[in-house]
């Protein structure tokens, strides 16, 4: 067999998408990089906005007209197979093959199923359902737990992936170790709610450590680079902030979606706090790590919310200080308490708002990245930029960073970085020795240098 996997979504996605790609490797399936060379295309969805519901949708209508053109089995998994929206369109697509989020491990019984064998031979197990370490790589997610027991008006997960269910210690340390063994120097923790881990349906279980305590774990593996997402404000308790501050190899970066920034709005999302309680975890997150990079989610133009409501999300923005955010219009999904209960704003109202957010969004980012220059930042450089010549990668921060390459730093690797430029999305700089001294950079044509340099004169 042939296959080709198709992702939308988040990072957990992605790493179910390996998952499912280690077990088609174990049945003896090939993996291809394109539509056309598969037998075999699973397609991986996300259903929390409608964006990529239409993505997949559009992708299905593709496939369909492949599969009557020639043989083909099409899969589809992840959060959007669990809803009737995603069954419906499975059948209107003639999908073959669907999983929910809790059933990867079930990707041989469903192809057995369909009755196309390939001459695989399909086991029950896969290293005890721990993935194999991605080879040649830096970095790797790790996920922690899966589901939610939290229930924002807003939000189809719990739905989709059902309630908190945290993964044993053991078996993360267990694929931690797997994945240093392998060249992994960066980790990524995930979870649907990660600083809820240990503690499902509300009950901390017996033998389980603290998200804090699991970092402080972690930390002393040997791995360089910790980070994890996403986290709920609820549930960020400041031992998690004290946590990074005395574990050298944490991030200094936290990404804590707030939604909005008015406490009418976010009782209407059912997000168990105020906009006073997460600035008090704001302010604990500052406290322990002075020079924090903070990152948010917010939704703009729930229903309900008014200009003054807007107001006060502006005026958060202002008052965290955010280096980055992940700004989305509200979307309404089937499922959802909002769906059913609320009206949503029209269209136009909720583009305008959000033009207005991104406006706001660009003069923090450009002041905050704009303090990063003239300093010589720890830079993970995964391999080659859009331009060549060049090499791109991201600081402990989580800021895109891009250099040129240089002598004795011509691939991916943990380097020092001079910054020398930063545009409101981008950091710019050179390799440096241990002194600090700029390493002497590859030859490269003059065009290659302007295709980066001129978006930074635009900038």
């Amino acid at each position: 067999m042939k296959a080709h996997m198709i992702t939308y979504g988040c990072q957990m996605n992605e790493y179910d998408s390996h998952l499912v790609q280690s077990q088609l490797v174990s049945f003896g399936a090939d993996l291809v990089d394109s539509i056309d060379e598969a037998d075999f295309v699973l397609v991986n969805t996300c259903a929390v906005r409608g964006k990529p519901v239409d993505k997949v949708r559009s992708l299905l209508g593709q496939l369909r007209k492949v599969k009557s053109q020639r043989p083909l089995v099409v899969g589809m998994m992840g959060c959007l197979a669990q809803l009737e929206e995603g069954q419906q369109m499975a059948r209107k697509f003639e999908v073959d093959v669907l999983l929910g989020p809790g059933s990867l491990l079930d990707i041989g019984t469903a192809l057995e199923s369909n009755g196309r064998f390939w001459g695989l031979q399909f086991k029950d197990e896969l290293h005890e359902h721990i993935p194999p370490s991605p080879q040649g790589k830096l970095q790797a997610h790790l996920t922690i737990m899966r589901g939610c027991d939290h229930h924002c008006t807003y939000c189809i997960v719990p739905t989709t992936r059902g309630p908190q269910v945290s993964r044993s210690p053991d078996d993360i340390l267990r694929e931690l170790d797997l994945q240093l063994a392998a060249g992994v120097q960066e980790v990524t923790l995930l979870g649907q709610n990660v600083n809820a881990y240990g503690v499902d349906g509300g009950a901390r279980l017996a033998g389980y450590p603290s998200f804090a305590d699991l970092l402080r774990m972690v930390g002393r593996s040997g791995v360089k680079r910790i980070k994890f997402t996403t986290s709920h404000p609820m549930n960020f308790t400041e031992d998690v902030a004290a946590a990074m501050a005395e574990t050298p190899a944490v991030c200094d970066f936290v990404h804590l979606p707030v939604q909005s920034g008015s406490s009418r709005v976010l009782r209407r999302m059912a997000r168990e706090y105020s906009r006073e309680t997460y600035l008090g975890h704001i302010a604990a997150i500052k406290k322990h790590l002075p020079n924090v990079v903070l990152a948010t989610d917010i939704i703009v133009g729930f229903p309900g919310e008014t200009e003054e409501d807007f107001q006060e999300t502006l005026s958060l923005y202002d008052e965290v200080g955010y280096d980055s955010a992940y700004m989305f219009i509200y979307s309404p999904r089937p499922g959802t308490p909002s769906y059913k209960h609320f009206e949503d704003l029209p269209r136009e109202l909720k583009t305008e708002r959000l033009q207005r957010l991104i406006v706001k969004q660009k003069e923090w980012s450009k002041l905050r990245n704009a303090t990063k220059v003239g300093t010589v930042q720890e830079v993970l450089l995964r391999g080659d930029a859009h331009s060549e010549g060049f090499l791109e990668g991201h600081t402990r921060g989580n800021h895109p960073t891009v250099v040129p390459k240089a002598f004795g730093a011509e691939g991916a690797g943990v380097y020092p970085v001079l910054i020398g430029h930063s545009t409101p999305h981008m950091l710019y700089g050179q390799i440096v020795d241990a002194d600090g001294q700029p390493l002497p950079e590859i030859p490269r044509l003059e065009a290659q240098a302007a295709a980066l340099i001129s978006p930074l004169q635009m900038a």
